[in-house]
């Protein structure tokens, strides 16, 4: 009976207004706290020890230095039975229908659990394997893109020296058409100069030419006829006399 008073007075405080504030405001505290924003821990791959399939291994680890292998085996079986004897849990059809599918439940965990765990064993794998890949990709897109940032920087770092060669380029092509220009002036000028040297040659040469045609017509107006025939019999007689030297020296 003590039981059943106590449960009722559970479930009123359950129903009151003053308990239902105070939860909310528990629970709008807990949310507030600083530990909602603390880093979550994640999640373990694998469960803890557990015994009989619902007791944690830490609950016996616990109760070991205080009362032996057996505490925590006889601490249930005597909480077990306080609760039966004084009626705080009381035996019925529920009881029996929880018991059917709790065994139904431990049968189909143990005879379909590994092969379910198997495929959803697969099943994250899969996930995380397409996790690892988009990450990978992320990762070398991120890492080629570090690449071509310092590829970029280097080149930065090279632009000076290519407008120093750039500068060198531009004067060395400057120089090089002020020193064409100024050959080009070069043979211009020796060009003309030349025109000059032959022109003053063709003048003396020209000069020359006429003095002489002048002294030959001067020469000529100045020898008479008769001189002229004595010249021509004195060559003919010199040509005679060359000739029979000539023929008495072949005879010889």
């Amino acid at each position: 009976m003590l039981s059943r008073l106590v449960l009722v007075s559970g479930h009123t405080l359950k129903n009151s207004g003053s308990f239902g504030a105070c939860l909310v405001q528990a629970s709008r505290s807990f949310h507030q706290s600083s530990q909602s924003r603390a880093p979550v821990p994640p999640l373990p791959e694998k469960g803890g020890k557990v015994r009989h399939g619902i007791f944690p291994e830490e609950l016996f680890t616990l109760l070991y230095p205080k009362t032996g292998v057996t505490g925590p085996y006889m601490l249930g079986t005597g909480l077990l039975l306080y609760m039966l004897s004084k009626e705080i849990y009381v035996i019925n059809h529920e009881t029996f229908a929880a018991a059917s599918i709790g065994a139904v439940i431990i049968y189909g965990v143990k005879k379909f659990g590994p092969s379910v765990a198997t495929f959803a064993d697969k099943i994250n794998e899969d996930k995380v394997a397409e996790a690892q890949e988009v990450k990978d990709q992320a990762m070398a897109s991120l890492a080629q893109g570090i690449e071509d940032e310092k590829k970029e920087q280097w080149r930065v770092e090279g632009r000076c020296m290519l407008f120093d060669a750039k500068r060198n380029n531009v004067a060395m092509l400057l120089e090089t058409n002020y020193r064409e220009r100024l050959h080009m002036v070069t043979n211009e000028v020796k060009k003309r100069l030349d025109y000059q040297v032959e022109l003053q040659n063709l003048h003396r040469r020209m000069e020359q030419e006429h003095m002489v045609n002048w002294v030959e017509q001067s020469v000529i107006k100045s020898i008479t006829p008769q001189q002229e025939k004595e010249s021509i019999a004195k060559c003919i007689a010199d040509l005679k006399v060359l000739a029979k030297t000539t023929q008495a020296r072949a005879t010889v």
